[in-house]
């Protein structure tokens, strides 16, 4: 795990200062893409070297694992965007205001999180994240402390990108982004725990969370400092939600037999 993790860095941090550094449009977004499926490609090699093409057609097989009830499709699709609504409510109840929302249709918003994950714009990161790191990890020390371990890892992954220019996320409050991706990174093993593997439903769920999170946007205006704690009141709100949440999950995860079952070769 030490080498996958390590190589994950290095390339992937390499590939995104070389894409800030060129100023050709089509390198740029060549290398950031390639940034961004890094986890993933990795994952595929380790995978084929340590079981063959059989362990690969078993990874990549989860990606497809798509009969596993409505109820999952509808929590990937919707528990970002619930959990912006509930911010948005408490701080009207609170303040007496509504909250600034984004100006995109909702339905666009939904459509972009579905046409990512059909056209498998997050499996450079689940692939790796949660279809490689994941169980292995698990099976160490349990689903529920390999979910926070993995939070952290992915999080400082993303480091780059607070101090690159036309990022989204360039000077906003990293310690803050830590707390909130490990709080995901929950949310997202515990989905994957309960479609039995399923990476479409973890793909569905991190696309969902990227493209609706802008209902109500949590991003500082003119941040400049990534290394302070200064986030808006929907940024710790939607953190501390998304931690309620995650307690839970953690609770739960300790009750199944998920990991047992779980076998990088096995479809």
């Amino acid at each position: 795990m030490i080498l996958y993790f390590t190589l994950c860095f290095v390339i992937t941090w390499a590939l995104y200062f070389a894409a800030n550094a060129t100023t050709v449009a089509v390198a740029r977004t060549t290398l950031a893409y390639l940034g961004v499926f890094t986890p993933g490609i990795l994952a595929l090699l380790l995978t084929y070297r340590e079981g063959g093409a059989a362990a690969v057609k078993a990874l990549v097989g989860r990606l497809f694992r798509w009969d596993v009830g409505v109820r999952w499709y509808v929590f990937a699709l919707f528990f970002v965007f619930s959990v912006k609504l509930v911010v948005a409510l408490i701080l009207r109840l609170g303040t007496g205001e509504w909250p600034i929302f984004g100006r995109d249709p909702v339905f666009l918003l939904f459509a972009g999180a579905i046409s990512s994950t059909i056209l498998g714009g997050q499996a450079g990161e689940e692939l790796g994240w949660r279809g490689y790191a994941l169980p292995r990890l698990a099976r160490s020390v349990g689903l529920g402390p390999a979910s926070l371990v993995i939070g952290v890892i992915w999080a400082a992954w993303h480091i780059p990108l607070f101090f690159i220019l036309g990022a989204d996320t360039a000077g906003q409050s990293f310690p803050l982004y830590v707390i909130q991706v490990t709080g995901y990174s929950v949310v997202a093993a515990w989905l994957y725990m309960k479609t039995g593997g399923s990476l479409l439903l973890a793909m569905l769920l991190h696309a969902a969370g990227n493209n609706t999170k802008d209902i109500v946007p949590s991003m500082v205006t003119g941040a400049s400092n990534p290394w302070t704690f200064h986030a808006s009141p929907v940024g710790w709100l939607s953190v501390g939600l998304i931690w309620v949440c995650a307690a839970w999950f953690l609770f739960d995860m300790r009750r199944d037999t998920f990991v047992a079952q779980l076998s990088p070769v096995t479809p």
